[in-house]
């Protein structure tokens, strides 16, 4: 009887680390968060407040978690009222927190491999082999891309190509540019119109959203194509029809007389 009360746990005897209070310094230093962060994110009411004892406040394990999940979220580039307002739906059970990392994640990831490019001026000078003189700061000037030092950023490679594809045939590189900065303002609009319709039309989407987006991916790349492809062909067709377009002809035959 004696061994069997020996083996018997103290009601006292919980986990410690789980039940355990800690200051704010203690917090901050077990978090690596600091204090004046801390109070910064309790300000905002994204992290819950702490039971005060005292002149003294407490916090506990539930924090800890908190903070641990407010540096994952703004390690995915959102502010602090957007991160209490995703912790206060996961809290409501609209949604966990990894299911809705996992739609972020898959939002965030990429559509077109076309990333910033340090070029060395030997791979660059490689790239503009044979062409005219004076491309290079014509390239620099109209910020296709830009010295950095003894080297060169190219903010799109693939931008690069277009222009360089363009220049060959004889446009100017600032009326390309021109061209690029219509279609960018004009398709900018249209990704941000297009995205506010399907965030208010979620529902719609089924069952497999994820799956739903991964297809919806290659399907608008290909829509914008045909409807770009439809609307210019009518452009064009009203510009010959009118006589605008005459002034290509025009164009046209002065170039062949040179």
């Amino acid at each position: 009887m004696a061994r069997d009360r020996e083996q018997e746990p103290h009601p006292d005897a919980a986990d410690p680390a789980a039940e355990r209070e800690l200051t704010i310094d203690e917090l901050a230093e077990q978090t690596r968060v600091p204090s004046r962060t801390i109070r910064f994110y309790q300000s905002e009411g994204a992290l819950p407040k702490p039971t005060i004892r005292g002149r003294v406040a407490y916090y506990g394990q539930a924090h800890v978690e908190r903070l641990a999940q407010i540096t994952e979220l703004q390690d995915r580039g959102l502010r602090i009222r957007a991160i209490r307002d995703v912790l206060a739906r996961t809290a409501k059970g609209e949604f966990s927190l990894n299911e809705w990392i996992g739609s972020h994640d898959q939002l965030s990831s990429p559509w077109a491999s076309d990333r910033p490019k340090v070029m060395t001026e030997a791979e660059l000078a490689a790239e503009l082999e044979g062409r005219r003189p004076g491309l290079l700061g014509e390239l620099v000037r109209v910020g296709a891309v830009e010295r950095r030092g003894d080297a060169y950023l190219v903010e799109s490679p693939a931008r690069l190509g277009l222009l360089l594809r363009l220049d060959a045939v004889g446009m100017p590189l600032h009326t390309a540019e021109g061209a690029f900065a219509i279609m960018q303002k004009q398709l900018g609009r249209l990704a941000e119109d297009l995205t506010s319709y399907f965030v208010k039309n979620a529902d719609a989407l089924g069952d497999d959203v994820d799956a739903t987006y991964a297809e919806l991916r290659p399907v608008s790349l290909e829509a914008v194509r045909l409807v770009f492809a439809r609307e210019m062909e009518r452009s064009q067709r009203r510009a010959t029809e009118s006589g605008a377009a005459a002034v290509l002809t025009k164009q046209k035959r002065r170039r062949t007389r040179r």
